[in-house]
């Protein structure tokens, strides 16, 4: 809701609401939530209202000139404060700050985008289980009510309970002198009342199209909750039908007004924007500062400090679904795919470290936020974007032989300058951590788990390596989550200078989505965006990620399954004769040392079984993954030929 027509138009609706010519009263009225203000006089005093007043889903942050004018209004109306409700933290707030205004944090406004079939939406973002809730709930609340669409000039015709009995969470919405101001206002062609009853209404639904006509915003919803039909989950079935007809209507997104993330979410909202209300009061200071964005980290080149994020990507926070894009130069007569990808990924990073945190080995997740959290296409493309932009030509990168070979390969693209320092001990877990420091390299990559070996580094000597370096170090972590022992992304929130990365192509089953995972402190990720391709996490990758994330006990079904594989091939590979060594593994493959490397390679490959050759990195080895039973059976059985 941002033209400033409809914001006028709902500030006169909550006159209407107030009994007054003009939009005056204490926020205490309003509902405002008073957490963390340092006097709790100003929720009792007159308050001109300003912005898309109490009935808009939000408010433009107001101009210079705007917040003038407001300023004037207040003095002539005798109002001693002045509240803008709502305001979206991605707008430009710098003006109210100037004038005087307080953030208050007012949670977020939350919107459930569709596309497709509604089911397979929910089902992908709320999992089997829950849809199947959903519809039942919805199925069973329809056999007792019935469901009807009233254009809002039909209100008149609708037998309507006390005002007591339709209650919402911020008091009487649907009340009936807001509701007749908003049916003899311009707006009312756009409005209507979703309503279930038997005989007398028993949920109600206040519903305004979007100017743009590819969305609703639910302006208010609220229920008889002494009637028989509240024994079900009224809400949830009121937005799973919501969806539904809107899905229908063709419409795009459905917008439920503010409320709690989590709650949310679990009713298929994906995408929530943060809040705050602003609010200029007598001697009223800031509970805390407003939502800044971070700065450069200390180890981003030159270059990168001096630029902006690229292109588009610079406006990610800004919520796209209800504006009128004609910026995309994209063709907008061939379906959804002509858009590009959504840059706003803030919701999926807070689910991703929710539901990784829960798991087990992830102890310290807990302290990172979205703004810890980068995403790229696959770890890899994380690597490339580490270099570019915290190294400049001519630096120094570790690397720890046995390992990863892309890492030592990018840095010498960009011209750096590889240091080896060789891990030690017959398992390759040792670290030689006074080498590395001595080396004073810009950037250490560790892999842990190793590939190719699958053994992890003494977890004393990494944490002795991070807390000393000047430099970057890199742990990437693909496989840690077949590994018993913990992650190292705890620490991030306590080191400038570490970064882990993770990946979805592995124990997560998602390499065609191509979906990595940087963690790293705010300003290291925000260095990482300035050299980051805008729109290379696509919507359908975005989808994957989502889906998987909420289906995680098929993840954590199938990593049993594979160690339990892993275990029973370690066990049989030692019993073969072509066989000299198979090292411990704490990754999804085991690292096999053949007495006759050169010629198993070939049985190997003449039998249509493909294999690591990583006899360069590890002499005398393949790295064999672990596959389903009837491939892995295939390569014992080809292995056991070898005489």
């Amino acid at each position: 809701m941002r033209r400033a027509t409809d914001t006028a138009e709902l500030r006169r609706v909550l006159c209407a609401a107030l009994g007054s010519p003009d939009p005056v009263c204490s926020p205490a009225r309003l509902g405002l939530d008073a957490d963390g203000l340092t006097d709790p006089d100003v929720m009792h005093r007159p308050t001109l209202v300003a912005g898309a007043a109490w009935f808009g889903p939000t408010s433009p942050a107001p101009t210079a000139h705007e917040i003038d004018t407001l300023v004037r209004r207040a003095r002539d109306l005798a109002a001693e404060q002045i509240l803008v409700p709502g305001v979206r933290r991605s707008d430009d707030t710098r003006a109210l700050g100037a004038a005087g205004f307080v953030p208050v944090a007012a949670g977020s406004e939350c919107v459930t985008r569709l596309g497709g079939d509604v089911d397979e939406l929910l089902r992908g973002r709320l999992g089997a289980g829950h849809i199947a809730d959903l519809r039942r709930s919805s199925h069973a609340v329809s056999e007792e009510l019935t469901w009807e669409r009233i254009p809002l000039a039909g209100l008149d015709e609708v037998p309507w309970p006390p005002d007591a009995a339709l209650t919402g969470p911020h008091g009487a919405l649907l009340d009936p002198a807001a509701l007749k101001a908003l049916a003899q206002g311009p707006l009312a062609v756009r409005a209507e009342l979703l309503v279930r009853r038997r005989g007398d209404v028993v949920q109600a639904g206040l519903l305004l199209g979007s100017h743009s006509g590819r969305g609703t915003y639910c302006l208010a919803l609220a229920a008889d909750r002494d009637d028989p039909a509240a024994r079900h989950d009224l809400h949830a079935a009121f937005l799973y039908r919501l969806y539904t007809d809107a899905r229908s209507a063709g419409l795009d997104w459905v917008h439920l007004g503010r409320g709690e993330p989590r709650h949310l979410r679990a009713l298929g909202a994906d995408l929530f924007v943060p809040l705050d209300h602003w609010l200029r009061a007598p001697g009223l200071t800031a509970p805390g500062q407003a939502h800044t964005r971070a700065e450069p980290t200390r180890f981003a080149t030159p270059p990168v400090t001096t630029v902006a994020v690229p292109g588009p990507a610079r406006f990610r926070h800004r919520p796209r679904f209800d504006l009128v894009d004609l910026s995309s130069n994209t063709n907008p007569f061939l379906g959804p795919d002509g858009r590009y990808p959504d840059l706003d990924t803030a919701d999926l990073a807070r689910m991703y470290l929710t539901t990784v945190g829960d798991l087990p080995g992830q102890d310290g997740m807990a302290a990172l936020t979205e703004d810890h959290l980068l995403f790229s296409s696959g770890a890899v493309d994380a690597v490339s974007l580490l270099l570019t932009a915290l190294a400049s030509p001519g630096d120094r990168v570790c690397v720890t032989p046995p390992t990863f070979e892309l890492y030592a390969h990018f840095a010498r693209v960009q011209g750096l300058s590889v240091t080896e320092v060789p891990l030690g001990g017959a398992d390759f877990t040792r670290l030689d951590v006074d080498r590395i420091l001595a080396a004073g390299p810009r950037v250490t990559f560790l892999c842990d788990p190793n590939n190719p070996v699958g053994t992890r580094p003494d977890p004393g000597q990494v944490r002795e390596l991070v807390a000393g370096a000047a430099g970057l170090v890199v742990i990437d972590e693909a496989y840690v989550e077949f590994s018993d022992r913990p992650s190292h992304a705890g620490l991030v929130a306590e080191h400038d200078n570490l970064v882990v990365l993770r990946t979805l192509s592995k124990a997560w089953g998602l390499a065609g989505a191509r979906c990595g995972v940087a963690l790293a402190r705010p300003g290291i990720v925000e260095a990482l965006r300035r050299v980051q391709v805008p729109f290379g996490f696509t919507d359908a990758s975005q989808r994957a990620v989502r889906e998987r994330l909420v289906d995680t006990h098929r993840v954590r079904d199938s990593v049993a399954r594979i160690l339990a594989e892993r275990d029973r091939m370690a066990a049989l590979l030692a019993q073969e004769p072509a066989v000299e060594r198979v090292f411990p593994s704490q990754a999804n493959f085991l690292l096999v040392r053949l007495h006759e490397h050169g010629r198993v390679m070939e049985r190997l490959r003449s039998a249509g079984i493909l294999v690591a050759d990583v006899g360069s990195l590890v002499p005398g080895t393949c790295r064999v993954s672990v596959g389903e039973r009837s491939a892995n059976e295939a390569f014992l059985d080809t292995l056991t030929s070898v005489r």
